[in-house]
Protein backbone atom coordinates (compact mmCIF):
# COMPACT_ATOMS: atom_id res chain seq x y z
CA UNK A 1 0.00 0.00 0.00
CA UNK A 2 1.26 3.36 -0.98
CA UNK A 3 2.72 6.03 1.77
CA UNK A 4 -0.09 8.72 2.80
CA UNK A 5 2.46 10.97 1.13
CA UNK A 6 2.65 9.73 -2.13
CA UNK A 7 -1.17 9.12 -1.95
CA UNK A 8 -1.30 13.43 -1.54
CA UNK A 9 1.30 14.91 -4.32
CA UNK A 10 -1.22 14.49 -6.90
CA UNK A 11 -3.51 16.69 -5.49
CA UNK A 12 -4.49 20.13 -5.89
CA UNK A 13 -4.69 22.38 -2.75
CA UNK A 14 -6.94 24.95 -2.37
CA UNK A 15 -3.62 27.54 -2.97
CA UNK A 16 -2.84 25.70 -6.46
CA UNK A 17 -6.15 26.05 -7.36
CA UNK A 18 -6.87 29.74 -6.68
CA UNK A 19 -3.72 30.37 -8.76
CA UNK A 20 -4.88 27.95 -11.66
CA UNK A 21 -7.85 30.23 -12.19
CA UNK A 22 -6.07 33.22 -12.06
CA UNK A 23 -7.52 34.67 -8.88
CA UNK A 24 -5.22 38.09 -8.26
CA UNK A 25 -3.21 37.85 -5.42
CA UNK A 26 -4.87 39.90 -2.34
CA UNK A 27 -8.33 37.94 -2.71
CA UNK A 28 -6.71 34.96 -3.03
CA UNK A 29 -4.78 36.03 0.43
CA UNK A 30 -8.26 36.69 1.56
CA UNK A 31 -9.60 33.42 1.07
CA UNK A 32 -6.57 31.47 2.35
CA UNK A 33 -6.96 33.61 5.68
CA UNK A 34 -10.40 32.32 5.56
CA UNK A 35 -9.44 29.14 5.13
CA UNK A 36 -6.87 29.03 7.97
CA UNK A 37 -9.17 30.52 10.45
CA UNK A 38 -12.15 27.38 9.44
CA UNK A 39 -9.45 24.58 10.41
CA UNK A 40 -9.07 26.08 13.52
CA UNK A 41 -12.95 26.76 14.39
CA UNK A 42 -13.33 22.73 12.63
CA UNK A 43 -10.56 21.65 15.35
CA UNK A 44 -12.78 23.05 18.39
CA UNK A 45 -15.73 22.11 17.00
CA UNK A 46 -14.88 18.63 16.90
CA UNK A 47 -13.19 19.19 20.27
CA UNK A 48 -15.81 21.18 21.30
CA UNK A 49 -17.16 18.99 24.59
CA UNK A 50 -13.41 18.04 25.52
CA UNK A 51 -12.46 21.63 25.95
CA UNK A 52 -15.86 22.16 27.52
CA UNK A 53 -16.89 25.38 24.87
CA UNK A 54 -19.99 23.70 24.46
CA UNK A 55 -23.14 25.74 25.75
CA UNK A 56 -24.13 29.74 25.97
CA UNK A 57 -21.55 32.22 26.59
CA UNK A 58 -23.85 34.22 28.97
CA UNK A 59 -24.44 37.03 26.80
CA UNK A 60 -26.10 38.28 23.19
CA UNK A 61 -25.72 39.07 19.91
CA UNK A 62 -26.67 42.55 18.24
CA UNK A 63 -29.77 40.41 17.71
CA UNK A 64 -30.58 39.95 21.05
CA UNK A 65 -30.00 36.09 20.21
CA UNK A 66 -27.77 33.91 23.16
CA UNK A 67 -24.61 33.49 21.65
CA UNK A 68 -22.87 30.04 21.94
CA UNK A 69 -19.33 30.02 23.11
CA UNK A 70 -18.04 28.94 20.10
CA UNK A 71 -19.93 31.89 18.67
CA UNK A 72 -17.64 33.80 20.03
CA UNK A 73 -14.32 31.81 19.58
CA UNK A 74 -15.22 31.27 15.96
CA UNK A 75 -15.47 35.23 15.49
CA UNK A 76 -12.19 35.72 17.18
CA UNK A 77 -10.45 33.35 14.75
CA UNK A 78 -11.61 34.44 11.69
CA UNK A 79 -11.08 38.43 12.63
CA UNK A 80 -7.45 37.45 13.96
CA UNK A 81 -6.66 35.29 10.87
CA UNK A 82 -8.16 38.65 8.66
CA UNK A 83 -5.96 41.01 10.71
CA UNK A 84 -2.97 39.53 9.62
CA UNK A 85 -4.29 39.71 5.98
CA UNK A 86 -2.81 42.74 4.15
CA UNK A 87 -5.90 42.88 1.70
CA UNK A 88 -8.16 42.51 4.14
CA UNK A 89 -9.69 46.11 4.87
CA UNK A 90 -13.06 45.31 6.53
CA UNK A 91 -14.80 42.66 8.03
CA UNK A 92 -18.33 42.31 9.62
CA UNK A 93 -20.04 39.39 11.26
CA UNK A 94 -23.87 38.62 13.23
CA UNK A 95 -21.46 39.34 16.16
CA UNK A 96 -20.03 41.74 15.67
CA UNK A 97 -21.98 45.51 16.82
CA UNK A 98 -21.00 46.57 13.30
CA UNK A 99 -18.15 46.14 10.71
CA UNK A 100 -14.81 46.91 11.71
CA UNK A 101 -12.23 48.88 9.86
CA UNK A 102 -9.00 46.77 10.04
CA UNK A 103 -6.93 48.61 7.16
CA UNK A 104 -8.03 51.22 4.60
CA UNK A 105 -7.97 50.58 0.76
CA UNK A 106 -5.16 53.31 0.92
CA UNK A 107 -3.16 50.87 2.93
CA UNK A 108 -3.93 47.78 0.77
CA UNK A 109 -7.35 46.83 2.68
CA UNK A 110 -9.08 46.14 -0.73
CA UNK A 111 -11.37 43.60 0.17
CA UNK A 112 -14.37 43.78 2.95
CA UNK A 113 -15.35 40.66 4.31
CA UNK A 114 -18.65 39.55 6.00
CA UNK A 115 -19.58 36.33 7.95
CA UNK A 116 -21.57 34.30 10.01
CA UNK A 117 -18.85 32.66 11.91
CA UNK A 118 -20.50 29.28 13.20
CA UNK A 119 -23.82 28.27 11.80
CA UNK A 120 -26.47 26.28 13.36
CA UNK A 121 -23.95 26.33 16.67
CA UNK A 122 -26.90 25.41 18.59
CA UNK A 123 -26.58 22.22 17.27
CA UNK A 124 -23.59 21.25 18.47
CA UNK A 125 -24.43 19.53 21.70
CA UNK A 126 -25.96 17.47 19.61
CA UNK A 127 -23.69 16.68 16.81
CA UNK A 128 -25.30 18.06 13.54
CA UNK A 129 -22.76 19.76 10.98
CA UNK A 130 -22.59 23.29 11.50
CA UNK A 131 -20.55 25.62 9.44
CA UNK A 132 -19.17 28.98 8.50
CA UNK A 133 -20.57 31.15 5.93
CA UNK A 134 -18.51 34.08 4.52
CA UNK A 135 -18.69 36.88 1.76
CA UNK A 136 -15.89 39.06 0.19
CA UNK A 137 -16.71 42.45 -1.25
CA UNK A 138 -14.53 44.91 -3.18
CA UNK A 139 -13.67 47.98 -0.25
CA UNK A 140 -14.74 50.97 -2.93
CA UNK A 141 -15.52 53.66 -0.73
CA UNK A 142 -12.90 56.17 0.55
CA UNK A 143 -10.74 55.58 3.46
CA UNK A 144 -13.20 57.40 6.07
CA UNK A 145 -16.40 55.78 4.83
CA UNK A 146 -14.80 51.72 4.56
CA UNK A 147 -17.31 50.70 7.07
CA UNK A 148 -19.87 51.79 4.33
CA UNK A 149 -18.14 49.75 1.80
CA UNK A 150 -20.51 46.39 3.42
CA UNK A 151 -23.42 47.90 1.98
CA UNK A 152 -23.45 46.23 -1.43
CA UNK A 153 -25.86 43.97 -2.98
CA UNK A 154 -24.88 40.77 -3.54
CA UNK A 155 -24.22 40.64 -7.42
CA UNK A 156 -21.36 42.52 -5.97
CA UNK A 157 -19.64 39.84 -4.36
CA UNK A 158 -16.34 38.64 -6.00
CA UNK A 159 -16.10 35.59 -3.87
CA UNK A 160 -18.93 33.62 -0.92
CA UNK A 161 -19.19 30.35 -0.02
CA UNK A 162 -19.01 28.12 3.25
CA UNK A 163 -17.56 25.26 4.93
CA UNK A 164 -19.38 22.44 6.57
CA UNK A 165 -18.12 20.51 10.05
CA UNK A 166 -19.31 17.32 9.34
CA UNK A 167 -18.07 13.82 9.13
CA UNK A 168 -15.69 15.67 6.93
CA UNK A 169 -14.69 19.34 6.46
CA UNK A 170 -15.92 20.66 3.33
CA UNK A 171 -15.44 23.96 1.61
CA UNK A 172 -17.85 24.79 -1.09
CA UNK A 173 -15.84 28.33 -2.59
CA UNK A 174 -17.76 30.40 -5.47
CA UNK A 175 -15.79 32.98 -7.59
CA UNK A 176 -15.72 34.23 -11.19
CA UNK A 177 -14.41 30.87 -12.30
CA UNK A 178 -17.37 29.18 -10.82
CA UNK A 179 -18.41 26.86 -7.81
CA UNK A 180 -15.78 24.27 -6.65
CA UNK A 181 -15.45 21.83 -3.43
CA UNK A 182 -12.25 20.89 -1.19
CA UNK A 183 -12.44 18.69 1.67
CA UNK A 184 -9.53 19.08 4.14
CA UNK A 185 -6.86 16.35 3.89
CA UNK A 186 -5.63 15.24 7.41
CA UNK A 187 -2.16 14.08 6.03
CA UNK A 188 -1.72 17.83 4.12
CA UNK A 189 -3.70 19.58 6.89
CA UNK A 190 -4.64 21.79 3.28
CA UNK A 191 -8.42 21.81 1.34
CA UNK A 192 -7.88 19.68 -1.12
CA UNK A 193 -9.93 20.08 -4.44
CA UNK A 194 -12.51 16.84 -4.78
CA UNK A 195 -15.12 18.51 -7.50
CA UNK A 196 -14.99 21.37 -9.82
CA UNK A 197 -17.53 23.32 -11.85
CA UNK A 198 -20.62 22.51 -9.24
CA UNK A 199 -23.96 22.67 -11.10
CA UNK A 200 -27.37 22.56 -9.14
CA UNK A 201 -29.52 20.01 -11.26
CA UNK A 202 -32.18 21.83 -12.86
CA UNK A 203 -35.14 20.25 -10.72
CA UNK A 204 -35.42 17.73 -8.17
CA UNK A 205 -38.31 17.17 -6.19
CA UNK A 206 -37.13 18.19 -2.74
CA UNK A 207 -38.21 20.50 -0.73
CA UNK A 208 -36.77 21.76 2.64
CA UNK A 209 -38.68 24.12 5.25
CA UNK A 210 -39.71 23.81 8.94
CA UNK A 211 -43.44 23.27 8.55
CA UNK A 212 -43.73 23.48 12.24
CA UNK A 213 -44.34 27.18 11.52
CA UNK A 214 -47.17 26.71 8.72
CA UNK A 215 -49.65 28.32 10.74
CA UNK A 216 -47.70 31.41 10.14
CA UNK A 217 -47.23 31.34 6.67
CA UNK A 218 -49.12 33.27 4.13
CA UNK A 219 -51.70 31.68 1.29
CA UNK A 220 -48.96 31.97 -1.01
CA UNK A 221 -46.87 29.21 0.59
CA UNK A 222 -49.48 27.12 2.08
CA UNK A 223 -50.70 26.61 -1.53
CA UNK A 224 -47.05 25.68 -2.65
CA UNK A 225 -46.90 23.02 0.23
CA UNK A 226 -50.38 21.79 -1.00
CA UNK A 227 -48.79 21.57 -4.48
CA UNK A 228 -45.38 19.72 -2.94
CA UNK A 229 -47.35 16.74 -0.86
CA UNK A 230 -50.07 16.27 -4.06
CA UNK A 231 -46.97 15.44 -6.10
CA UNK A 232 -44.67 13.27 -4.60
CA UNK A 233 -41.96 15.61 -3.54
CA UNK A 234 -39.74 14.42 -0.36
CA UNK A 235 -38.94 16.54 2.29
CA UNK A 236 -35.41 17.13 3.77
CA UNK A 237 -34.76 19.11 6.74
CA UNK A 238 -32.00 19.42 9.11
CA UNK A 239 -31.92 22.55 10.81
CA UNK A 240 -28.68 23.63 10.17
CA UNK A 241 -28.89 26.61 7.23
CA UNK A 242 -25.21 25.89 6.13
CA UNK A 243 -25.89 21.62 5.88
CA UNK A 244 -29.77 22.04 4.25
CA UNK A 245 -27.75 24.17 1.60
CA UNK A 246 -24.65 21.92 1.50
CA UNK A 247 -27.58 19.36 0.05
CA UNK A 248 -29.61 21.21 -1.92
CA UNK A 249 -26.22 22.50 -3.98
CA UNK A 250 -25.42 18.68 -4.38
CA UNK A 251 -28.69 16.81 -4.23
CA UNK A 252 -30.69 19.81 -6.28
CA UNK A 253 -34.64 21.05 -4.84
CA UNK A 254 -35.44 23.72 -2.97
CA UNK A 255 -34.44 25.75 0.44
CA UNK A 256 -36.81 28.05 1.61
CA UNK A 257 -36.88 30.41 5.25
CA UNK A 258 -39.72 32.29 4.50
CA UNK A 259 -40.68 35.87 5.69
CA UNK A 260 -43.44 34.88 8.31
CA UNK A 261 -46.70 36.88 10.01
CA UNK A 262 -44.47 37.13 13.04
CA UNK A 263 -41.12 37.44 10.96
CA UNK A 264 -42.40 39.71 8.20
CA UNK A 265 -38.81 40.56 6.79
CA UNK A 266 -37.61 37.09 7.30
CA UNK A 267 -34.97 36.06 9.97
CA UNK A 268 -31.68 35.19 8.10
CA UNK A 269 -29.41 37.69 7.39
CA UNK A 270 -28.68 39.10 3.85
CA UNK A 271 -25.24 39.96 3.82
CA UNK A 272 -23.99 36.80 5.96
CA UNK A 273 -26.04 34.11 4.98
CA UNK A 274 -28.72 34.97 1.96
CA UNK A 275 -25.58 36.76 -0.16
CA UNK A 276 -22.93 34.20 0.44
CA UNK A 277 -25.50 31.52 0.16
CA UNK A 278 -27.58 33.32 -2.97
CA UNK A 279 -23.87 33.73 -5.11
CA UNK A 280 -23.05 30.00 -4.39
CA UNK A 281 -26.53 29.16 -5.76
CA UNK A 282 -26.72 31.27 -8.74
CA UNK A 283 -22.95 30.70 -9.88
CA UNK A 284 -23.77 26.44 -9.88
CA UNK A 285 -26.38 27.67 -12.15
CA UNK A 286 -29.31 27.59 -9.38
CA UNK A 287 -31.71 30.68 -8.07
CA UNK A 288 -31.85 32.41 -5.06
CA UNK A 289 -35.05 34.57 -4.26
CA UNK A 290 -35.92 37.01 -1.30
CA UNK A 291 -39.24 36.79 -2.71
CA UNK A 292 -40.26 40.08 -4.38
CA UNK A 293 -36.84 40.07 -6.33
CA UNK A 294 -33.54 37.77 -6.99
CA UNK A 295 -32.12 37.65 -3.33
CA UNK A 296 -28.58 39.51 -5.22
CA UNK A 297 -30.38 42.60 -6.13
CA UNK A 298 -31.45 43.35 -2.68
CA UNK A 299 -29.89 46.74 -1.88
CA UNK A 300 -28.87 46.42 1.19
CA UNK A 301 -29.52 49.27 3.74
CA UNK A 302 -27.66 48.12 7.24
CA UNK A 303 -25.50 45.63 7.96
CA UNK A 304 -27.53 43.03 9.98
CA UNK A 305 -30.49 43.13 7.57
CA UNK A 306 -32.77 40.19 7.17
CA UNK A 307 -34.42 38.58 4.40
CA UNK A 308 -36.70 35.80 3.76
CA UNK A 309 -34.55 33.12 1.32
CA UNK A 310 -35.68 30.58 -0.99
CA UNK A 311 -32.97 29.07 -3.55
CA UNK A 312 -32.25 25.79 -5.38
CA UNK A 313 -32.64 24.33 -8.55
CA UNK A 314 -34.18 26.77 -10.78
CA UNK A 315 -37.45 24.77 -11.64
CA UNK A 316 -38.10 24.46 -8.12
CA UNK A 317 -37.44 27.92 -7.16
CA UNK A 318 -40.06 29.06 -9.86
CA UNK A 319 -42.48 26.44 -8.41
CA UNK A 320 -42.54 28.56 -4.86
CA UNK A 321 -42.47 32.01 -6.76
CA UNK A 322 -45.10 31.29 -8.83
CA UNK A 323 -47.49 30.75 -5.87
CA UNK A 324 -45.95 32.90 -3.60
CA UNK A 325 -45.62 35.70 -6.40
CA UNK A 326 -46.93 35.32 -8.82
CA UNK A 327 -46.96 38.69 -10.32
CA UNK A 328 -43.00 37.90 -10.53
CA UNK A 329 -43.12 34.62 -12.57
Amino acid sequence: MPEPAAVSENLTTLSKHLAGHGIETGLASVLEAIALGCKSIGHRVRRARIEDVVGVAGGENVFGEIQQKLDILSDEVLLQCLRDTPAAGVYASEEQEGPIVLRPASDGGRFAILADPLDGSSNIDVAVSVGTIFSVLRNDRPDAESAESVLQPGRNQVAAGYVVYGSSMVLVLATGAGVDMYTLDPVLGDFVLVKAGIEVPAEKKIYSINEAYLNDFDDGLKAYLEFVHGAGYGARYIGSMVADVHRTLLKGGVFIYPATRKAPKGKLRLMYEGNPMGFVIERAGGAASAGATPILDVQPTEVHERTPVILGSRTEVEHVISRTHPAKT
